[in-house]
C-alpha cells in the first residue's frame, strides 16, 4: 500500500470515528437529561450500528460506506425510544418567586404545557403578576406570596388546598429567591446575610413544611432552584452561597426521608444565567451606601473607599457574562417535575459544569488562582494590602 492510500485510509478512519463520537455524545447527552428509555430496542439498535461501522468500511470502501454509515447513526438516533414522561393531566405546580426570572419563564411554561400552575408573587400588582394574569391560561392563578410571611403562607396555603379539592398538589417548586449584594464576607452588612438566609433557606423550609401533607396525598414531589454558588465556594457570594448551601442540604436530607412516601425531591443547581437576582443599578448603589455606612472606621481604612467603589463598578461586568437564554434551566426542571424517576440533581449552564470540576479536581491552590481570575479580574486589592504587599 503506498502513502497516498494509507493517508486516504485513516482519513478515512478517523472521518468514521468522529460520526461514531457523535452519535455517542448525542445518545449520552440524551441519557443524562433522562430523555432515553434504555431497553432492549435501544442496546440492539447500538449494537448493530457498531457491527455496521465495520461492514460498511470494508464492503463500500470510501465515502459510499462513510454516507450509508452517516445515514444509519442518524435513523438510528432518530428512533430511539423516548423515555416515558407522567401525563400533565390534572396535575398542580405551587411555584414561588413568579415575579421575573426563573420563576416568571416557568409558570409561562408549565401553564403551556398543560399544569394547572399557582404562580406565587411578592408583588400581586407588580408588572411580572399582571404580565402573568394577561397572558397566561385559566388554569394560571396568580397568588400573593411572600414565602418569608407565615400569614401568607397560611393563606396560600387554604386557598390551594380549596381549588385543588381531594386532588392534592403534584409538585411544590422552590425558586424565590435574593442575592442582595455581591462583596468580600467581611464588608457585607449582616442584614444581607439575614435576609438571604430568611427568603433563600427559612422560606423555602416552613413554605415546604406547610405544604407537604399536600405533596404526601398526590404523591407528589418537590423540585428546589438552588444554585451552583451553594455547591462551591464563590469569591463575594458567601451570604447568599451560604444561604443556598443549607437549602441544598436540606434537600438531600428530605429527598431520603420522603422517600417512603413516595414524595421525590430534586435539587436544580443553575450557574450563570441573567435573571432579576443580581438587581438594578440603582440598587447596588444603595446597597453600596448601607456598606459604607455600617463599615467600622478600622475596617473601612484597610480596605479604602476606592475598593469598596470597584465591587459596585463590577455589576456591569458580571451581568455581560450571564446566559441570556433561561431555557436550559426550564427544561431541567420541568423534566424534574414529569419524569418517572426524576435525578436528584440537576445542572443547567456551562458555569455550573466547569466551575464543580475546577474546584474538586485540582489542587486547591491552583483553583484559588483560577477562581481569584474569575471573580477578583480588575477588582484591585485593599489598601492595607498594597501597603504591605
Amino acid at each position: 500500500m503506498d502513502q497516498a492510500s494509507a493517508n486516504s485510509e485513516l482519513s478515512l478512519s478517523l472521518l468514521y470515528a468522529g460520526v461514531t463520537a457523535v452519535l455517542g455524545a448525542a445518545v449520552i447527552r440524551r441519557l443524562l437529561r433522562q430523555e432515553l428509555r434504555l431497553g432492549v430496542q435501544a442496546a440492539l439498535s447500538l449494537l448493530l450500528l457498531l457491527l455496521g461501522e465495520s461492514v460498511c468500511f470494508v464492503a463500500l470502501p470510501g465515502s459510499p460506506g462513510l454516507c450509508l454509515f452517516s445515514l444509519a447513526c442518524l435513523l438510528s438516533y432518530c428512533t430511539l425510544p423516548a423515555s416515558e414522561l407522567l401525563t400533565v393531566q390534572d396535575k398542580a405546580i405551587l411555584i414561588t418567586g413568579c415575579d421575573s426570572g426563573f420563576g416568571h419563564a416557568l409558570a409561562k411554561h408549565l401553564d403551556k404545557l398543560g399544569f394547572t400552575v399557582f404562580a406565587g408573587v411578592l408583588y400581586l400588582d407588580g408588572p411580572g403578576a399582571e404580565d402573568l394574569k394577561t397572558s397566561g391560561s385559566n388554569r394560571l392563578m396568580v397568588l400573593q406570596l411572600d414565602v418569608t410571611s407565615s400569614e401568607q403562607i397560611v393563606k396560600s396555603h387554604a386557598q390551594i388546598k380549596s381549588q385543588l379539592k381531594n386532588r392534592g398538589l403534584w409538585a411544590l417548586v422552590n425558586n424565590a429567591g435574593v442575592l442582595e449584594f455581591v462583596a468580600d464576607a467581611e464588608l457585607l452588612p449582616m442584614t444581607v446575610y439575614k435576609r438571604c438566609m430568611d427568603v433563600n433557606f427559612f422560606g423555602a423550609v416552613e413554605l415546604t413544611k406547610t405544604f407537604l401533607p399536600l405533596l404526601r396525598q398526590a404523591k407528589g414531589r418537590i423540585v428546589t432552584v438552588s444554585s451552583i454558588a451553594g455547591a462551591i465556594p464563590l469569591q463575594g457570594y458567601a451570604a447568599y452561597g451560604a444561604s443556598k448551601a443549607a437549602l441544598t442540604m436540606f434537600c438531600n436530607v428530605l429527598r431520603q426521608e420522603l422517600a417512603m412516601w413516595g414524595v421525590k425531591v430534586a435539587t436544580i443547581l443553575p450557574g450563570g444565567f441573567k435573571t432579576g437576582l443580581f438587581g438594578t443599578t440603582c440598587q447596588w448603589s444603595n446597597q453600596h451606601r448601607q456598606i459604607m455606612q455600617q463599615l467600622s472606621p478600622d475596617v473601612k481604612t484597610d480596605y479604602g473607599e476606592n475598593y469598596i467603589i470597584a465591587l459596585k463598578e463590577q455589576y456591569g461586568k458580571w451581568q455581560a457574562n450571564l446566559q441570556v437564554e433561561l431555557q436550559p434551566v426550564l427544561n431541567d426542571i420541568s423534566i424534574a417535575l414529569r419524569a418517572k424517576n426524576p435525578k436528584s440533581h440537576y445542572f443547567p449552564g456551562a458555569a455550573a459544569i466547569f466551575l464543580p470540576i475546577i474546584y474538586y479536581y485540582l489542587p486547591s491552590c491552583l483553583s484559588d488562582i483560577i477562581f481569584d481570575h474569575l471573580f477578583r479580574s480588575g477588582q484591585g486589592v485593599p489598601d492595607r494590602v498594597k501597603e504591605t504587599g
